[in-house]
């Protein structure tokens, strides 16, 4: 099966738009359970189902011009992304019929808890994630990957090629830099 996945990868990267259907098939219970990851964080009468959410990644993972994925694992941290944009895109789409758009300020530890009742807390960790990304990329990187990819220490350093110890420092660093964004003194952790 790696075979396969890594025959398609390379398919896809010479120009074989055919490949990703096939690529998709092929990791398809593994997009399954990051979509319902996800939806895991989401509040529970959330409209998306999990293949719901994979179909909607799938789209963005199409319009990609980018498609040269270097491992499965690169891959599913990629179609993660897409799966947080989707969300994301819907976290706003409720704040704006809810709210008329305005987000409140949160914290990195409320964000980790309260995603399925507070759109609010995914869209402002995501405004948190762009700009620290204009800051330190390498490390927003790291944060996509372990957060939203669902990635460990391991696998992140991996697909970044970086030692782990790169990875936990940056994981480190991001965190606090996203604590001071978000407000969050005094409070918990955040994500661990």
């Amino acid at each position: 099966m790696a075979g396969d996945v890594t025959r398609l990868l390379n398919d896809l990267a010479d120009g074989d738009e055919g490949a990703l259907p096939s690529l998709v098939e092929a990791v398809q219970e593994e997009l399954r359970a990051l979509a319902a990851g996800h939806l895991a964080r989401e509040r529970r009468d959330h409209t998306l189902q999990p293949t719901a959410l994979m179909n909607e990644a799938f789209l963005k993972l199409v319009d990609q011009r980018d498609r040269s994925w270097e491992s499965k694992n690169h891959f599913l941290a990629i179609a993660s992304t897409a799966m947080r944009r989707v969300l994301l895109e819907h976290a706003r789409a409720r704040l704006s019929e809810k709210r008329g758009g305005g987000a409140k300020r949160v914290t990195l530890f409320e964000v980790a808890s309260v995603f399925e009742e507070e759109p609010e807390a995914l869209v402002a960790l995501d405004d948190a994630l762009v700009e620290f990304a204009r800051v330190d990329p390498e490390n927003a990187r790291v944060v996509e990957l372990r957060w939203f990819g669902g990635l460990d220490t391991v696998e992140t350093a991996a697909l970044l090629g970086v030692s782990t110890r790169t990875v936990e420092r940056g994981w480190r660093a991001a965190r606090a830099w996203l604590r001071d964004r978000l407000g969050a003194e005094g409070h918990g952790p955040g994500p661990g």
